[in-house]
């Protein structure tokens, strides 16, 4: 079996078990019957309308891909900047830290006719910006501490620092790649050096190699910072307004079950703080974790007995349905840009 196979299974089978274990967590002496009837209250508009939310959260991606593909002068369909979006949202779901998703869509622009050096630049753009909307959004929270908010994050706060700690990390390492890439590739080195002492590596040459391309990878971005400083900033406010469709489904669960008296950005806050928590650990999707921070923060919000349903419909179409919609595109993706590949290699007659 090729590696790349081994290891889409072994990224199934690890969803899978933590799907199982968080089934078994999260549902372990509740009443199915009990939960059904408060789940078949919500207003059917209004979770469809947050499955909307969700598509265009996916589509937003695929607004700024395309965005920055035109300013590099890169001609690209917009159907497919969908395929890539839906790709690298599949993958980032079933993968730990949602690591999958940027190789695979480097991997399906390049089949598409699409250089390496510009689908890097352009993805190594919007992981950057993707995690610093985070980051601005935790800092902001923590620094203002609204009190209704900080009330409920409380007994979290510990995993929400953790999450913000992470994430800051994450964009810190991300932007030396991009502009000190030399001082990066040094540090690493010796840390390859050393771990390779600890414990040999079979084949250290090949880590060097890999170590070497993914700096590569995001060399050309730091040149197209300092040049379209005003696409860059555009591109930020895309991203916030992308990441506000995906909290704002919360707001829709709320106003689903017929509560009111909160807020759209009491919610949206909350959602976003869940977010920031989970978004750089090692669980595909934040599984697990991000149903019990749910049930934890907002239980005073929806109250003990819509708390589960609540979660149930605001996890169900944040997450689940949008792993179900990017799988269904991922697959349907090997067809139209395989079938597109297939018909330009084809020899002229």
């Amino acid at each position: 079996m090729e590696k790349s196979h081994r290891k889409k299974l072994l990224n199934l089978l690890l969803l899978a078990v933590v799907f199982g274990l968080t089934v078994w967590a999260v549902f372990h002496g509740e009443d199915p019957k009990e939960l059904l009837a408060y789940l078949r209250t919500a207003e059917p508009g209004l979770v469809v309308l947050s499955v909307v939310c969700v598509l265009g959260f996916i589509l937003g991606e695929a607004w700024i891909i395309r965005y920055l593909m035109g300013c590099l002068g890169v001609p690209v369909r917009r159907s497919h900047c969908c395929l890539y979006s839906f790709i690298g949202f599949f993958y980032s779901c079933i993968t730990p830290s949602a690591s999958g998703g940027q190789p695979m869509q480097v991997a399906v622009m390049r089949r598409d006719g699409i250089p390496v050096a510009v689908s890097t630049v352009v993805l190594a753009i919007v992981t950057i910006t993707y995690k610093l909307v985070l980051v601005v959004v935790g800092i902001v929270v923590l620094a203002l501490r609204p009190a209704r908010v900080m009330t409920l994050l409380n007994p979290v706060l510990p995993v929400v620092w953790l999450g913000l700690g992470l994430n800051v990390v994450c964009v810190a390492l991300l932007l030396l790649l991009v502009f000190h890439p030399t001082l990066v590739e040094r540090c690493a080195r010796w840390a390859l050096g050393l771990l390779h002492r600890l414990r040999p590596f079979r084949h250290p040459e090949r880590q060097l190699e890999r170590l070497e391309r993914m700096i590569g990878q995001y060399s050309g971005a730091a040149e197209f910072y300092r040049s379209h400083k005003h696409v860059v900033v555009h591109v930020f406010l895309m991203t916030v307004l992308q990441r506000t469709l995906l909290f704002l489904i919360t707001w829709f669960t709320y106003r689903a079950f017929g509560l009111s008296g909160e807020g759209p950005v009491f919610l949206i806050s909350l959602q976003a703080m869940i977010s920031v928590a989970v978004d750089m650990l090692p669980l595909p999707g934040g599984m697990g974790i991000s149903e019990t921070l749910f049930l934890t923060i907002f239980e005073p919000v929806f109250g003990p007995d819509l708390i589960l349903p609540a979660m149930v419909v605001s996890r169900g179409v944040s997450y689940y349905s949008q792993l179900l919609l990017s799988a269904v595109m991922t697959a349907a993706a090997s067809f139209i840009l395989g079938g597109k590949r297939k018909k330009k290699e084809a020899p002229t007659p």
